[in-house]
């Protein structure tokens, strides 16, 4: 039974994962979006007004004050998805796939598998169900170890899709998630792979917690209250529902992942950010606390669909798999 969940679980992820990539890539750059592309860009070009006397009496040299920059203005997820077309070609909305499909398969397939087995025990065998506390746990515990089973793949897919985003001379230029992951092992360390993993952890504990606990709990109610029966309509109803807790409980710690996998390391230079704290404190500063909400149509146009694919793609398969 609980190698069963692992692999209804994995087949769903993949499936919703695959499906649901251009949007996710969407999201992932509208999350970069104020984040400096290099480190000079980071650095203030406003200089003030200074006035050097000189020798001669009488005599001032004024420096004239240079004006600040003009910020990017901000764009929404269908501007940002007709600007990688128009820039990039359609198949850059699928950069980064294959680390898409390897993700799926490390975190979400364990994920799933561990909710499924804790489910099946910690659920009362009299009355079929299980409270609300102990899902949110098994979603707790579930994901925090799928997450750090799948992080180099989620890094690896965070910089394929944010690599276009780039000018030319700085793109990184995987050819695929293998490439990636190998090329990152090489030049940056073993410890790169997990690079920013205690933000992937804390990040998966909220998405599969929310997302998977809420999906139960209202498929549950939709069925006390007899509001529909147990079929399609039911399946879409509380996964959509599911989706939106999760993207509400996880985009602020998905920001700030998304800004440190991504960052740019150079030889002898210190980090953009020292960690997770430091980026979500200059995040703030630089562009206010709604800054860890970037992204949010981005995320629950992409949340929504990807769950609802993932729990109705799973009901379908544990149909097939039943007799099993």
């Amino acid at each position: 039974m609980g190698l069963k969940g692992f692999v209804e679980g994995g087949i769903a992820s993949i499936v919703a994962g695959c499906s649901t990539h251009p949007l996710d890539l969407i999201k992932v750059r509208m999350q970069l979006q104020g984040n400096p592309r290099t480190k000079s860009a980071a650095v203030q070009t406003l200089r003030p007004a200074i006035a050097f006397h000189t020798t001669t009496p009488g005599t001032t040299i004024h420096l004239p004050q240079q004006p600040l920059p003009v910020p990017a203005p901000r764009v929404g997820p269908i501007a940002v998805g007709v600007r990688i077309v128009q820039q990039e070609g359609v198949a850059a909305l699928f950069s980064g796939v294959s680390a898409t499909m390897l993700r799926q398969t490390l975190y979400s397939t364990t994920r799933m598998g561990l909710y499924d087995i804790l489910k099946q025990k910690w659920t009362d065998p009299n009355t079929k169900t299980m409270p609300l506390a102990s899902k949110i746990a098994a979603g707790l515990i579930a994901g925090g170890i799928g997450a750090a089973v799948g992080n180099p793949a989620d890094v690896a897919m965070v910089r394929m899709q944010a690599d276009g985003r780039l000018p030319p001379a700085q793109r990184r230029n995987y050819k695929s998630v293998i490439d990636a992951i190998t090329r990152m092992a090489k030049q940056e360390g073993i410890t790169s792979l997990w690079r920013g993993s205690s933000l992937t952890v804390n990040r998966a504990m909220l998405v599969t917690a929310s997302q998977l606990a809420s999906y139960d709990q209202f498929k549950e109610m939709i069925l006390e209250k007899r509001l529909m029966r147990d079929g399609l309509g039911t399946h879409v109803t509380a996964s959509f529902a599911a989706g939106f807790v999760a993207s509400v409980a996880s985009n602020p710690v998905d920001v700030i992942k998304t800004r440190v996998m991504n960052m740019k390391v150079e030889a002898g230079e210190a980090p953009p950010y020292a960690g997770a704290l430091d980026c979500a404190i200059k995040t703030v500063k630089a562009e206010g606390p709604m800054a860890l909400y970037k992204g949010f149509i981005p995320t629950i146009s992409r949340q929504g669909p990807f769950t609802i694919v993932l729990f109705v793609t799973l009901e379908q398969v544990r149909k097939l798999f039943k007799d099993f």
